[in-house]
């Protein structure tokens, strides 16, 4: 994943490793005293690269799975095209002929590796099952002959279709349509072919790979090929014919090839010369591709975004380990500098010694990431299947690139290096004196003019930028600058305030402008990015963080009396807050660790939970009382759909049917996110027919839904749209309103006409095409007269609606309506089993990304464990001190497990208060939460037991160091300094 980033990344990587080895060769000092710091450190170098390992590793875990994603659609094109690149579909008929024959010509194009026509129709099978009758009403049936389809593609390839043409009466049948019926080579089924029912043998069952698995538009299709000249009679009985379609195979391999579509694209197009318009020229290939590199880019991103909260928290686990290890070894650091040593070469000892953690860390951290990676790609397969239409979800495959891992480590090395220097810089500004004496550090001076100078200058620049960031409402600027400027004006307000005043003031400043960012500049969130959304978290967790950490005293007023009680457990609480309070720096880092982290489970929980509430009224709102939605092949239903239903055994459970007509178009996208045409599913809907399905947005005007249904009904310029329409993979947004404008294309005739969007559907899931076809064809739903002016012939009455009479159950009379209608292939889609199924897999993709962000809670966890590990070291004489006075051992233990609770404590509460308060904001004012109107739920029992498993958690990383503490003897202590 990200091929582009390699090369800097690696340059970068290489320089600073370069860099290292310059310091260690040049600095032979530093070099021995980094090393034997790490030898002798084991049990917290231990720690240190546990928590570096886990920083890589999430990274390299988010990158693994958009290489999962991206290579599992990219299996789409060798499983459902195989060597095809281009496929071209006649007409029925004479023009047809003339289609097949224009484009043989194609054979000499030495772009071209070869081109093979073939019939096809939309059939209905039936098998038997332990003497059940099995139905599938999604069946293409092909003629072909086997010796060309072995031909066809590259020499040496694999087309799907070998082995000699089956005989009159049989059939070979893929993989797909086997598993449908339940059937095996010498099994008997029942193909209805142009309405008419045919009894066929299986010859053999094909795997689902190429031609055998290819089909015209779907992701999952059941296929028949059928012995030579079969279709064609068939479809003479029935008075009609079979479609011609011809495929035609780029020179190259199944992905190679797609580099040469556009040329061979214009080819196909000027061998059909006039024709060109009667045929429907497809790319099949460039979009699966197409549509796999969006797919995995998208998902990688959303699981990068969750990580980088993970990775800013092991980042800040390693600023605390060294600002702790810079703390105790402050004396001996003073002694090296009293005798000569330079700054920048004690910064140099420090960046070698944590390199080293680094590096250590770096492979187990690629294990465990290609382990993430893999758990994700297994969860996923699961919750994808979910997302299915007749089965036709994405396949997720586990894939991992040696490019994602190159990108993974270096990113997780360079985020490594740089908090590490960051903080080698930082610890070694001390004095002299006061380190060597362990004097505690003296109050800084003020601010220096021109540091006050720089700083406040750059506060007016970003200032008078955030202006036109926030009018135009561009997401990062609008968090960042107003932030910005508000930090960088800082050390002027120092010259008039105190210190704590300013430090509250522009803290609390920035809490409240990232949480009322949304409300004042709502499409902020209407952008694909997913930085917007580490910005916002980073910014409200750590500006919170140092609000609370410096207003500790006001924190901690509800227990006064506990700390304030003279007996034991009062002195433990004492002892329990008074480092933390004294720490200021390393409590506020573990406190952002888990602030972050809970910030975001709680966020995802609290989304989860809107979900579920609002899927009743996302229900109501897409069906209008609609039930079913039927898809039926219009070439071989026997008559008109209302009327064969009306007459139908299950008629008495069908209370109203509003009949669609349907066409494939192309169309822009009005939120000019994709300079490409979209692929649309075109629908109209007859006059009045609907006027229940409601809208998000209105034209203006427009003040009720059944308004701008009629306005649809009036007026051929106007269509709906979905909320969804041209999504890009990224949260969902408002990137376009009512009163925009799109050009709607018949690909067949070329003829275009700019519509006018009337409104935007709560929800169009009622009209999708219900058959399997690609996710990214968008509904445009117009009046049947402009659909049918538009696209003339081609506009049929394919798809309905159904209201099923009170006490009929939707699924039971779905199953019943297939099994009648099974010659007209009809497939009956209960509507709203369809969104809930949905909804539900939505859930469980929000439960596998808490479950990676767990990782980042493991990181707090661990941070919080090494900050006691190191606590118990430094305070030893202290502790000694304590019990050589009379404190007993479990006083001692009482006090670093409360300590811990006390931290622990804070940054979920921190994590929760914000993650309620941030997603209560954007359900009000995000589009992105549009149509849900089960209120705002707050998931108490997730959240409660979240917090609990956290707060366990925390406990028990603490109870080691705790016993460690309680076990120290205190004449050793007194005595021993290291």
């Amino acid at each position: 994943m990200y091929p582009n980033l390699l090369l800097p990344l690696l340059v970068a990587l290489a320089l600073a490793l370069a860099a290292l080895v310059l310091i260690a060769v040049r600095q032979p000092v530093s070099r021995r005293l980094a090393f034997r710091q790490v030898a002798r450190r084991r049990t917290e170098a231990a720690l240190v690269i546990g928590g570096s390992m886990l920083g890589t590793a999430i990274v390299i875990g988010a990158l693994v799975v958009g290489d999962t994603l991206d290579f599992s659609v990219r299996q789409e094109a060798y499983r459902t095209l195989g060597p095809v690149d281009e496929r071209v579909v006649a007409p029925p008929g004479p023009a047809g002929d003339a289609v097949a024959e224009r484009l043989a010509t194609l054979a000499g194009d030495p772009d071209v590796d070869g081109v093979l026509t073939v019939r096809a129709a939309q059939a209905s099978a039936l098998g038997s099952t332990a003497g059940h009758p099995v139905a599938e009403p999604r069946v293409l049936a092909w003629q072909v002959d086997f010796a060309d389809a072995s031909r066809f593609g590259a020499p040496g390839g694999d087309p799907g279709l070998d082995g000699p043409n089956p005989e009159p009466g049989q059939v070979v049948v893929n993989e797909p349509l086997a598993r449908s019926l339940d059937v095996r080579p010498g099994d008997s089924i029942t193909l209805y072919l142009f309405g008419t029912p045919g009894t066929y043998r299986v010859e053999r069952v094909l795997p689902e790979q190429g031609l055998a698995g290819t089909g015209l538009g779907g992701r999952l299709n059941r296929n028949a090929f059928l012995a030579p000249g079969t279709l064609d009679a068939a479809a003479r009985a029935a008075g009609t014919e079979a479609r011609s379609v011809t495929f035609v195979s780029n020179r190259g391999g199944v992905e190679g090839g797609n580099a040469l579509t556009p040329q061979v694209t214009a080819d196909i197009h000027d061998a059909l010369g006039p024709l060109a318009g009667q045929a429907a020229i497809d790319t099949p290939k460039q979009t699966v591709l197409r549509d796999a590199k969006q797919a995995g880019d998208s998902l990688g991103a959303l699981f990068l975004m969750i990580g980088s909260f993970s990775i800013i928290a092991g980042a800040l686990l390693l600023v605390n380990i060294f600002v702790m290890l810079g703390e105790e070894r402050k004396a001996q650091m003073g002694m090296v500098r009293a005798i000569g040593m330079k700054r920048s070469r004690l910064v140099g000892s420090s960046t070698l010694e944590g390199a080293a953690y680094a590096l250590m860390s770096a492979l187990p951290g690629v294990g465990v990431g290609i382990a993430v990676g893999w758990g994700v790609a297994v969860v996923a397969a699961e919750i994808f299947q979910g997302w299915s239409v007749g089965g036709s979800s994405i396949r997720i495959t586990f894939d991992v690139t040696p490019t994602s891992v190159l990108n993974g480590l270096a990113m997780g090395l360079l985020i490594a290096f740089a908090a590490i220097l960051a903080t080698s810089v930082r610890i070694s500004r001390f004095n002299i004196i006061s380190a060597i004496r362990d004097l505690p550090s003296s109050p800084g001076r003020g601010p220096r003019r021109r540091r006050v100078a720089v700083a406040t200058s750059l506060a007016v620049l970003c200032a008078v930028a955030a202006v036109p960031a926030v009018a135009r409402s561009r997401p990062e600027a609008t968090y960042l600058l107003p932030a910005l400027a508000l930090t960088l004006a800082a050390p002027a307000l120092l010259l008039v305030l105190p210190r704590h005043a300013v430090t509250t003031l522009v803290a609390g400043a920035v809490l409240a402008w990232t949480l009322l960012a949304p409300v004042v500049r709502p499409r902020i969130f209407d952008t694909p990015s997913m930085s917007v959304y580490v910005i916002q978290g980073a910014l409200a967790a750590f500006s919170a963080v140092i609000l609370v950490s410096d207003n500790q005293k006001w924190v901690l007023r509800p227990v006064r009396r506990l700390l304030e009680r003279p007996s034991e457990s009062g002195l433990a609480a004492r002892l329990a807050v008074a480092y933390p309070l004294a720490k200021r720096f390393r409590t506020g880092a573990t406190l952002v660790m888990y602030t972050l982290i809970v910030f975001v489970l709680v966020l995802l929980t609290e989304i989860s939970g809107i979900l579920r509430a609002g899927v009743d009224g996302v229900v109501d709102d897409a069906t209008a009382g609609y039930s079913l939605r039927l898809d039926h092949n219009p070439q071989v239903a026997g008559g008109d759909l209302v009327d064969e239903l009306r007459n139908s055994p299950s008629s008495y459970g069908i209370s109203a049917v509003t009949p669609l007509l349907n066409a494939t178009g192309r169309a822009t996208d009005p939120g000019h996110r994709d300079p490409r045409p979209l692929d649309v599913a075109v629908v109209g809907v007859p006059d009045g027919a609907i006027t229940g399905i409601t809208f998000r947005e209105r034209l203006p005007g427009l003040a009720t839904d059944p308004a701008v249904w009629e306005t649809l009904a009036a007026d051929p310029r106007y269509v709906v749209l979905d909320g969804f329409f041209g999504s890009t993979g990224g949260p969902a947004g408002d990137y376009y309103d009512p009163g925009d404008t799109i050009v709607v294309t018949d690909p067949r005739t070329g003829r275009s006409e700019q519509k006018v969007i009337a409104g935007v559907l709560s929800n169009g899931m009622v009209f999708y095409p219900g058959t399997g076809a690609s996710s990214t064809t968008y509904p445009v739903v117009m009046n049947e007269g402009a659909a049918r002016e538009l696209f003339g012939t081609q506009a049929q009455n394919a798809s309905a609606l159904v209201r099923t009479a009170p006490g009929t159950s939707a699924d039971e009379l779905a199953t019943r309506l297939q099994g009648e209608q099974l010659s007209s292939s009809l497939v009956a889609t209960p509507i709203e089993s369809e969104i809930r199924e949905q909804f539900d897999s939505s859930t469980a993709f929000f439960r596998l990304m808490q479950g990676f962000l767990a990782l980042g809670l493991g990181v707090g966890i661990t941070g919080l464990g090494v900050v006691m590990v190191r606590a118990v070291r430094e305070r030893r004489r202290t502790i000694g001190v304590l019990r050589a006075l009379g404190f007993r051992a479990r006083t001692v233990r009482r006090s670093f497990l409360w300590e811990s609770a006390f931290v622990a404590v804070e940054g979920i509460a921190l994590g929760c208060l914000l993650g309620v308060l941030t997603t209560w904001l954007m359900y009000r004012n995000s589009a992105a939460f549009e149509g849900l109107a089960g209120g705002f739920p707050v998931e108490w029992a997730g959240i409660g037991a979240l917090s609990a498993a956290t707060f366990a958690a925390s406990l028990l990383a603490t109870l080691g160091p705790a016993r460690r503490a309680a076990a120290i003897r205190p004449a050793r202590a007194v005595r021993v300094t290291d």
